[in-house]
This record gives structure tokens, sequence and C-alpha cells, in this order.
């Protein structure tokens, strides 16, 4: 009868297993014999002959610690050391490869998303609310319901956004930020699209479901001034690449443009006018405390919009935007932002030294004094010739930013 070995390796000292019996005169590793040429006390002079087979005709391509059984006309792949079916590592390998998948996904839509506007945008929310508390039974299940609400529709529109920025700034963040999903080619025009498309949608239908018309139109607000800052941005950018005109403003903030600083820190009124009127049924006033934070975040805005040109200064001379970092320097637009910055500060520990409530006097003046201390401290050890360290300063400014909504709650 004549025999054949379809599958085997050259890997070494592995033991084959037979209807119970095992061979370790074989000492090769990826073999397998048909179960009928090893009956009727033929064992041990067809091992030998196979051994030999085995040495005249190596094979390649079988990873080493496999055995292949066959009985019968069924063939199971074993790992030799473990005894487990290959297929649990072919198993364990797709499964491996759909949590990488998962990974990466989720990784794509955190850079999407722009996670510090994010936090910006949820501080805002619950700080602003905080302002409309005046006693301590204002904190119902009410106004914790009403907080969940706006805040979750704050960052779904938050994300339409930022997402739109994006994609009107595609060109410039291959330059700028070419780690952006968008710009970095991991998304398509289309997905970008499709995200920000049903971002805006849920993000209305909460406002909806919610009941608050003040909140609904807060959003609304939201995304008429997102939608025209980003179109009229990429209309300006084209108009630059396409015919070279330096019409495009100074102020205009490139790369970035998260439009979510000027609905959710400008519209303070907006978010705040809910929580009185429709958590607590009361009038809304507008308080010196309200007045102040629309003013003192509105300010840093603004200085957040002049600063993040200047990381971006490269790009932006590219496509011919003439920001301010690109029209005076990155030196003297940095040093023009810390002085705003400390003028804005300076503004607020007057507000708090003038309060007539001690507490709040105390913590308002401290707490700014601080927050100045540390900025003007750092700033004075910004290499400005370096684009990683003035990005990390950056950072730190929306770090000071989300500082300030701690203290926003306590002025009185």
């Amino acid at each position: 009868m004549k025999t054949k070995f379809p599958l085997y390796s050259s890997c070494s000292k592995s033991i084959l297993v037979f209807h119970g019996h095992d061979y370790p005169s074989l000492q090769l590793l990826g073999s397998y014999v048909p179960a009928q040429s090893l009956r009727n006390g033929a064992e041990r002079s067809y091992a030998v002959s196979f051994q030999r087979h085995l040495v005249k005709h190596p094979v390649r391509g079988i990873h080493e610690g496999y055995t292949f059984y066959k009985g019968g006309e069924k063939k199971i792949v074993v790992n030799a050391a473990s005894g487990q079916p290959l297929e649990s590592e072919s198993g364990a390998s797709a499964s491996k490869s759909t949590g990488k998948l998962a990974v990466n996904a989720i990784d794509a839509f955190y850079r999407f998303s722009r996670p510090h506007t994010v936090i910006g945008t949820a501080l805002s929310i619950v700080s602003v609310s905080l302002l409309a508390v005046e006693k301590l039974s204002d904190f119902s299940p009410l106004f914790f319901t009403g907080v969940l609400e706006a805040v979750v529709a704050a960052l779904l529109m938050n994300i339409y956004i930022v997402g739109l920025n994006q994609l009107s700034d595609i060109e410039i963040d291959k330059v700028n930020k070419p780690y952006l999903p968008l710009a970095s080619g991991e998304y398509s025009v289309g997905t970008g699209v499709g995200i920000i498309t049903s971002f805006a949608i849920m993000s209305f239908l909460v406002g909806w479901i919610a009941g608050s018309w003040p909140l609904f139109w807060a959003l609304f607000v939201s995304f008429v001034l997102g939608t025209a800052y980003s179109i009229d941005v990429a209309t300006l950018e084209m108009e630059e690449i396409c015919y070279g005109r330096s019409n495009v403003h100074p102020c205009c903030p490139g790369g970035d443009r998260s439009n979510c600083i000027l609905y959710a820190h400008a519209d303070l009124n907006t978010v705040h006018k809910p929580f009185q009127t429709f958590v607590y049924g009361r009038p809304a006033v507008f308080s010196r405390p309200l007045i102040f934070a629309t003013a003192f975040m509105s300010f840093f805005s603004v200085v957040i919009a002049l600063f993040k040109d200047i990381p971006d200064i490269e790009g932006d001379r590219i496509f011919g935007i003439r920001s301010f970092s690109v029209r005076l320097g990155q030196k003297r637009v940095f040093w023009i932002c810390i002085g705003l910055l400390q003028m804005a500060y300076a503004a607020a520990i007057s507000v708090g030294a003038i309060s007539s409530c001690l507490w709040s006097k105390v913590i308002t003046v401290l707490g700014h004094v601080v927050l100045a201390s540390i900025l003007w401290t750092r700033a004075k050890s910004v290499d400005l010739n370096s684009k990683a360290a003035i990005t990390s300063f950056y950072m730190f400014i929306w770090k000071l930013f989300y500082a300030e909504y701690f203290l926003i709650p306590l002025v009185r």
C-alpha cells in the first residue's frame, strides 16, 4: 500500500500519538500518519521509514510547535507543547485583531472630538448651572437631571462644531495637525460628515426630549453660529488658496478653531437662564456673578483663539492665512496673550475684593492671585523657538481655563 505524507515540518523533539500510542522515535513536529498504516504490528518499521522520508524532504511554512493528527478522514491540528487545537489560536488572533481595531476606532474618535474642548464644555455647563443655586434645597433631583440633559446636549453639539471645523481645515491640518483623523486619512470626508450630522441631530433630540425651550434655543444658536463660522472660514481660506487674496481677518483663529468656545462660554446667559426659569421657576436675573463669568470667560476665549495660532504659524504661512502670529510674530503675540490674561486676572481679583461675602472674597482673591502667579512663572520658562513647548503651554492655558470654572460658582 502506498503511503502519503502530505503535511509535516522540520521541527524537532516531538512525540506523535496515534490511537493512544506514542512514537518518540519520530522526534519531529508537524507530522501525521494515516492510522490504518500503523496497525498489525507495523508501527516500528513504518516510523523508521517515515523519519527517513522527512530528512530527505524538508518542508517549510509550518510554524514550529504544532503536530497534525489524522483519524480516518478527520484531521486536527494541535500545539505540541500545550495540546490545544490550532483553531483556538486562530480564534485568539482574530479576537486580538478585533480588539485592536476597536481600540484604533476609539482613539480616532477621541482625537476627532478634541477632548480638551469636551472637558471645557462639560465644566462650563456645570459651573454656570451652579450660579443659579441660591440655597441648599436647590440641589434637587430636578437640578441634577437638568444638568445632565444640558451637559449631554452640549457635548453632542460640541462634537458637531469641532468636527465641522476639521472638515473645513483638512488641508491646513495636514501641516499643523497631521494626527487628526481627517487630516491623516483615517476618516474620509463622508465619514466626517456622517459623524457631525448624527451628533447634531442627537443634540437637538436631547434638547427636545428635555422639554426646555431655553436649552433648545441655546443649542440652535450654537448650531447656527458654529456652522456660519466654519463655513465663513472655509470660504475665506479657499479664496486665499485659489486667488492669493490677503483678506483673511487676523483675528480668525486657525487650525483647530474649536467653536465650542463660541457657544459654550460666550453664551453663558443661555445656559444660566434654563436653570432659573425651567428648573427653579424663577425669573432670570443677570446677577453680578453671572455678568462677571460672561465677561471673564469671553475674554479668556479670545486669548485662547489668539494663542491657538502661535504653534500653527507654519501651516498658516503656507496657506496664506494672515493671522496675528503671521503678521506680528510668535513672540509678540505670545506676550500679548499673557498680558491680556494678567489683565483678566487683575479684574477678577478686583471683583472678588469688593464682594460683601467674606468667604467668597477670600477664595476669589487668593484663587486668582495664585493662578496669575503660576501663569507668569510658567510663561517665562517657555522656549518660543520650540513648537512642542508652545503647544504644551497652550494646553496649560486650557488648564487655567478649566480652573476658572471651579472659581466662578464661588463668586458672590
